[in-house]
């Protein structure tokens, strides 16, 4: 049987941060976890349009205010959760632009890379501490197919250009790091012998405000025809996240939809590009990132023998 919202168990008593929440794949996301019992953190640019979704998706929400284009935004949206909240049961890495309106960052990032990335590592840094003393908590970073239009080396100089606002490789580059970094952190937290589970997930195609930015004109009659042949509503691209977040055994390190290429269906193991399993790569990305975010992360316990963390259930911290 597909997986489905239907597999989604029971999250009372849980909290969980949803990036990206006010529209799109995270309002479905915001709505699933809540339906089942969470408590949800709808972390968002504008609080307006999170109070609207909030709303409508019910259940036990709250909304903070989070602009990852500017890591001092980060800091504050951070110490917010922390004043308020005791721990995180899992966090949901899922905002992002595509072709957005500015060049570069708050900070001086190119624009792809600084939103989609180094907010995201940021922020999962500085609240890491919340969710490795909880059980079987989560972190999902929410990729793209688009990780395989990456070119060139991720170093320093990209990170600050302001000529990728356009750029579909600027765009892949930025989704190639979110995959180097879900298994980085993976393996880091593997060593520190943490139960916490890094996964990430990709909703495959969806015609969702992201696709509002301003794309290469000659990229918007491919964009057209693709969305009619391809596409999924965003209540079904939120599922490779919802499964990669709730579900008791995760099947893999990187889920996506079955059919089409990896662009609609159900939430299976999907396939990344060899670059995205550049162990090497991964390290030299989680080195650059601590330099330009100045958030470094601390893993304070001590290694201890560990089953594998796939299996670990959300809900109850048992293994499956």
């Amino acid at each position: 049987m597909a997986w489905s919202t239907a597999h989604v168990p029971g999250l009372s008593g849980r909290t969980v941060l949803v990036t990206g929440a006010s529209g799109g794949i995270g309002r479905e996301t915001v709505r699933v976890l809540a339906a089942h019992g969470a408590h949800v953190v709808l972390a968002c640019r504008s609080t307006e349009r999170g109070q609207e979704v909030a709303a409508w998706a019910g259940g036990s929400t709250e909304v903070l205010e989070l602009d990852l284009a500017s890591l001092d935004s980060v800091r504050r949206a951070a110490a917010r959760v922390r004043d308020r909240h005791g721990r995180l049961d899992l966090l949901v890495n899922n905002a992002g632009v595509m072709f957005p309106s500015y060049g570069r960052t708050a900070d001086g990032f190119e624009a792809h890379f600084g939103v989609n990335h180094l907010g995201h590592f940021a922020l999962t840094g500085l609240l890491l501490d919340l969710m490795t003393a909880v059980p079987g908590s989560r972190v999902v970073t929410v990729g793209s197919l688009a990780h395989r239009a990456a070119f060139g080396r991720l170093d320093a100089d990209r990170a600050r250009s302001a000529s990728g606002r356009r750029s579909v490789t600027a765009y892949g580059r930025s989704k190639l790091a979110n995959l180097l970094f879900a298994r980085e952190l993976e393996r880091r937290l593997t060593a520190a012998g943490a139960t916490t589970l890094s996964v990430a997930a990709h909703p495959g195609l969806s015609p969702t405000a992201l696709w509002h930015g301003d794309p290469p004109a000659l990229l918007r009659p491919v964009v057209a025809a693709g969305m009619r042949w391809l596409a999924q509503p965003p209540e079904a691209a939120a599922l490779p996240s919802l499964r990669a977040a709730t579900a008791p055994r995760v099947p893999g390190d990187y889920l996506g939809p079955a059919r089409r290429f990896g662009s609609r269906g159900a939430p299976v193991p999907a396939r990344s590009s060899r670059a995205a399993r550049d162990t090497a790569a991964q390290a030299r990305l989680w080195e650059l990132s601590e330099e330009l975010t100045g958030v470094r992360y601390d893993f304070p316990f001590a290694p201890a023998p560990v089953e594998p963390i796939v299996g670990v259930c959300p809900v109850t911290g048992a293994r499956g």
